[in-house]
């Protein structure tokens, strides 16, 4: 194997690594992006339930 094979494969494995992470950065974004809706959601129904019993 000669040098240029061994950067092209540290290259390539380089590459994979980063794409890699990059999904899992994605995922971890998704996964605080449904929290946050959930917690947003959550707020909102309790905000809902405090107009209800000041309306009464």
């Amino acid at each position: 194997m000669g040098m240029k094979d061994q950067f092209q494969d540290k290259a390539k494995d380089l590459a994979d690594k980063a794409k890699d992470k990059m999904g899992q950065g994605q995922d971890e974004a998704s996964e605080r992006g449904a929290q946050r809706d959930e917690v947003s959601e959550r707020v909102q129904r309790e905000e809902d339930r405090m107009d209800q019993d000041y309306d009464v």
